[in-house]
C-alpha cells in the first residue's frame, strides 16, 4: 500500500489514471493477490483511488483538484489576473527547467523532447485549444523531470488554469509572426539548457522566455488601446 501511494505521489500513477491489473501488480511486488487487493482497499479508504465495476481501478481523477472551480471561474473572468499568472510562472516553469536540469534522468529527457516535438509546428494553427493543451503537457513533462513532488503537483493542480492562460495568450499572438517564431525558438534554448545539465541558464532560459511573452502581450495591449482612442476621435469628428 505504501509502494502504490509512493507511484501516486511521485507521479508514476496520474490522477485518472488507471491502475495494472491485480495479477500484474502482484508479480510486480512479489506478493499475493489478497494482499494487492488489501492494499487498495486501504488507498480506496484514503480516497486515493476508485474501483469502477467491471472497469477496473483508477487514480482518482479530483486528486490535484486544488484551485476549486468557482476560484477557477473568477480567474478565468479577469483578465488582469493573466498577467499575476504569467507572474507566478515565471517561479514555477524557472524552477521547473533548473530541477530539471539539475536532476533529470536520461528517460526524462527522451519525453522532453518528444513533448517539444509534439508541439504543433505551424505557426498559423487556428485551433489555439489544441495547441495549449500540447504547450502544457511540455511544461508537466519538464516539471516530472524535476523530481520534486510538490512542484509536479502544483502544476497539475493549476492545470486547467495553464490551459486557460496559454491558450488566451496564443490568440493574442497569433497575428504576430516574428513573435511566434522567436517564442519556439525560446522553448528549444529551455529544453537545450536542460539536456547540457545547465540549471542556471536552464531557469535564466525559462524566465526569458515568460518575460519576452508578457512584454509582447503588454505591446499588443498598448497598440490596441491607441487604436481605440484613434477611433473614438474619428467618431466624435
Amino acid at each position: 500500500m505504501e509502494h502504490l501511494e509512493s507511484m501516486i505521489i511521485d507521479g508514476s500513477y496520474l490522477a485518472g489514471q488507471k491502475l495494472p491489473a491485480e495479477r500484474e501488480l502482484a508479480e510486480k511486488f512479489a506478493v499475493s493477490r489478497p494482499s494487492i487487493r488489501e492494499a487498495i482497499q486501504k488507498l480506496e479508504a484514503k480516497n486515493l483511488v476508485e474501483r469502477k465495476q467491471g472497469g477496473g481501478t483508477f487514480v482518482k481523477r479530483q486528486l490535484n483538484a486544488l484551485v476549486t472551480d468557482p476560484l477557477l471561474a473568477l480567474l478565468s473572468a479577469r483578465p488582469e489576473t493573466q498577467f499575476d499568472l504569467l507572474e507566478f510562472r515565471h517561479a514555477l516553469e524557472g524552477m521547473a527547467a533548473y530541477y530539471a536540469a539539475l536532476r533529470g534522468q536520461p528517460e526524462d529527457y527522451q519525453a522532453l523532447e518528444k513533448a517539444l516535438n509534439d508541439l504543433p509546428a505551424g505557426i498559423d494553427i487556428k485551433d489555439k485549444s489544441v495547441e495549449a493543451e500540447a504547450l502544457v503537457n511540455f511544461y508537466l513533462t519538464m516539471a516530472l523531470a524535476a523530481h520534486n513532488v510538490v512542484l509536479l503537483h502544483v502544476m497539475r493542480s493549476l492545470q486547467t488554469l495553464l490551459k486557460d492562460n496559454i491558450q488566451r495568450n496564443l490568440e493574442v499572438l497569433a497575428s504576430q509572426s516574428k513573435d511566434q517564431e522567436n517564442i519556439i525558438k525560446q522553448r528549444k534554448n529551455i529544453v537545450k539548457a536542460i539536456l547540457q545539465r545547465d540549471p542556471e541558464q536552464a531557469r535564466l532560459a525559462s524566465n526569458e522566455h515568460l518575460a519576452y511573452i508578457e512584454e509582447t502581450l503588454l505591446n499588443i495591449n498598448r497598440q490596441d488601446m491607441r487604436m481605440q482612442r484613434a477611433l473614438r476621435r474619428i467618431e466624435v469628428k
